[in-house]
């Protein structure tokens, strides 16, 4: 096998207005500057099971102004960190040019060995902070071998992307391992005995049931969406896979939020850890929120005027139900409006073709169960509209967090029967 590098190798500003009239009614309702007092339509019993859990007033807030003060000013350089020169190249080449907060502090201490409890908001670099050091670390010892566990596909996919480009002209192998996509392939894949493997808990666990991933020799793990996979009811997979681990190793375990249940696992799982938290607050700054009150009957309707408009260029719709979501994005197409789906009963190619035409802004819409929550990184996506409820505020959180990223304003809307 080859392990050495070749050598060379915003959104308008504008707001919600009510019209004066039940959201989705006959009159036409507009959306420009100023408030969102939609009318109150009578609730559901079933909308209001949901809520109950939830205070709807956590879903607003106006105050969205992107923050103009001084950017953060990282204590390190690319070039100051001690990694290989060739990575340095594949990470001017993916055009990073200062570290992100946590990048910056949670790389030095991977390069010491050190276990790390991660705590940053989505979309802040977390997959850099664990990939270059990693990568150095397999680098200095070609006999390190490197797990990567992650709650969803999307997010394996995403990591196992920027491993590439990190690791561009190393020979270097890598498999992602997901379900949804055929498991022979992968199986192939691991016999090649790759560096790093990248994979949802189930689709890990079949893999050693099998007896093709044998994890006795893979010395560092990485916990990434550790609160999601949480939520997601991977515990015992999780426990599962790292007690076939080496009982000394290298633990890296990010995390969006810190709950009581989180820190049974760090206790569980790391050793004396050095916690890096750059969190600024559970939502992005830079993200409009606000609630629509609408009727049952008129909540399609509503959906569809909203996306008629322009400002709705970029548009990622969640649902609650994999029926729910196909049935929608059927329903938009219907109209007239370019949408997609993304949901747990697609195979990953589906999944993938249906990314890359969100991506590439050939369909205006992505309609998508919480398996679009976490892991998908699409710029510009101009608004995140909860066509159902989140079934917990952590939910809400990451939905949301897919706009008004990398400095740009964000709109999200919550629709509330």
């Amino acid at each position: 096998m080859t392990t050495h590098f070749k050598s060379g190798a915003q959104h308008r500003g504008r707001q919600f207005r009510h019209s004066g009239q039940r959201a989705g009614g006959a009159r036409r309702s507009h959306y420009a500057a100023g408030n969102s007092s939609f009318r109150h339509s009578r609730n559901s019993g079933r909308a209001a099971t949901k809520l109950r859990d939830i205070d709807v007033s956590r879903f607003i807030n106006k105050d969205s102004t992107v923050e103009e003060h001084a950017p953060y000013a990282p204590t390190h350089l690319f070039s100051d960190f001690a990694v290989d020169p060739r990575i340095k190249s594949n990470i001017e080449k993916k055009g990073y040019m200062v570290p992100t907060p946590i990048q910056d502090q949670a790389i030095p201490h991977v390069l010491q060995g050190r276990d790390i409890v991660g705590l940053a908001n989505t979309g802040t670099g977390k997959t850099g902070a664990f990939l270059i050091p990693l990568l150095e670390k397999v680098v200095k010892d070609r006999s390190q071998r490197v797990l990567v566990i992650v709650p969803t596909r999307e997010l394996a996919l995403q990591i196992d992307e920027e491993f590439k480009g990190f690791a561009d002209g190393s020979g270097f192998l890598s498999v992602c391992a997901v379900g949804g996509a055929g498991i022979s392939p992968q199986i192939r894949r691991l016999r090649e005995d790759p560096y790093f493997v990248i994979g949802t808990p189930g689709r890990l666990k079949d893999l050693m049931d099998r007896r093709v991933l044998d994890l006795s020799k893979f010395k560092t793990v990485v916990l990434d969406e550790a609160d999601r996979m949480l939520d997601m009811g991977f515990i015992k997979d999780m426990k599962f896979i790292l007690s076939h681990m080496p009982r000394k190793r290298h633990t890296l375990f990010f995390s969006a939020t810190l709950s009581r249940e989180i820190e049974v696992l760090v206790d569980d799982f790391l050793v004396s850890p050095v916690r890096v938290s750059v969190k600024t607050g559970d939502t992005a700054r830079g993200v409009h929120q606000d609630i629509v009150r609408v009727g049952s009957n008129t909540k399609i309707d509503t959906l569809h005027e909203l996306l008629t408009q322009p400002e709705f260029s970029k548009v990622l719709v969640f649902g609650r139900t994999k029926h729910g979501v196909e049935r929608l994005s059927k329903v938009l197409r219907e109209r007239g409006i370019a949408a997609e789906s993304i949901h747990g009963n697609k195979n990953q190619s589906k999944r993938q073709k249906a990314l890359a035409l969100f991506k590439s802004n050939r369909v205006q819409v992505l309609v998508a169960t919480d398996v679009a929550a976490r892991g998908i990184d699409v710029a510009d996506i101009s608004h995140v509209i909860n066509y159902d409820v989140p079934t917990t505020y952590n939910d809400y959180v990451h939905r949301i967090g897919r706009t008004g990223r990398a400095g740009k304003r964000g709109y999200a809307l919550t629709f509330i029967e």
